[in-house]
């Protein structure tokens, strides 16, 4: 079974140019999110409204044209989660997360820091208010939980081409680091793709200036994280680099079953 995220940077282009349905119809994951939609319900287009062998949901932003995330799954869960109960974060269009019989799943799209110093704090609050949120539903529902998505933020010097370069850019502040290494140390969360691989030089997005994928001049922003419960059915992890259609490409975990 495979759980992948993926930010396609708009699903409409990236329907448009043919990759995303090449992607549904070449990997086909049984569960697949989707970050930074940037549509509303009524722009959805009706080939990606419940495709063949899957089902759907959306969580989209109140402002159009931005954000927004989605869930295509084989199986229909048991529940759907979009909100974590604060206003200003539920408005974005952020989250989306699954019950299943044995596992909970969400895909985020978490902030960008970039614009602003409000909205690195605004990025900054997101982490703990959504963490916070998830020990509720760990504490709730006891079953293994797997949080994927765009973290927007590179967690160590191997997680990018040029690290002396960025130390003071927001997605590799030492601030945002240090979440990352509260969401290991602390929150006993394990970054999934570095248990099965330790190499350099594997990112998962690239800038669309000077030819930055095609010299592989990235950073690894996204991610699948598991908590402890998670760890024993993960089978794999992995980076498909080949996918294109966005300035991103998908992450993801194969579990047992």
């Amino acid at each position: 079974m495979k759980l992948i995220s993926w930010n396609v940077n708009g699903i409409r282009a990236c329907h448009n140019k043919g990759a995303f349905t090449e992607f549904l119809n070449t990997i086909s994951p049984e569960i697949l999110f989707l970050q930074e939609t940037k549509l509303q319900l009524d722009q959805i287009p009706p080939e990606l409204d419940n495709p063949n062998d899957y089902y759907t949901d959306w969580n989209c932003a109140e402002k159009k044209g931005y954000s927004g995330v989605a869930l295509f799954t084989k199986e229909k869960p048991l529940q759907i989660f979009k909100e974590i109960g604060i206003k200003e974060f539920d408005s974005e269009g952020r989250v989306i997360g699954a019950e299943y019989e044995d596992f909970l799943a969400f895909g985020i799209y978490f902030p960008n820091g970039q614009m602003s110093d409000e909205r690195l704090n605004y990025k900054l609050n997101f982490y703990q208010a959504f963490f916070d949120y998830c020990q509720d539903l760990q504490n709730h529902y006891k079953k293994p939980l797997f949080i994927s998505g765009d973290y927007n933020t590179a967690h160590k010097e191997i997680d990018l081409a040029r690290p002396k370069e960025n130390e003071n850019v927001s997605g590799f502040l030492p601030v945002e680091r240090a979440w990352m290494d509260k969401l290991i140390d602390t929150y006993n969360y394990s970054d999934t793709f570095r248990l099965f691989n330790t190499q350099a030089d594997e990112y998962s997005w690239w800038s669309y200036r000077a030819r930055a994928r095609e010299r592989n001049v990235g950073w690894r922003i996204d991610y699948v994280l598991a908590d402890s419960l998670g760890l024993p059915i993960i089978k794999d992890a992995f980076i498909c680099q080949q996918v294109k259609g966005s300035d991103h490409c998908p992450v993801g975990i194969t579990l047992n079953g």
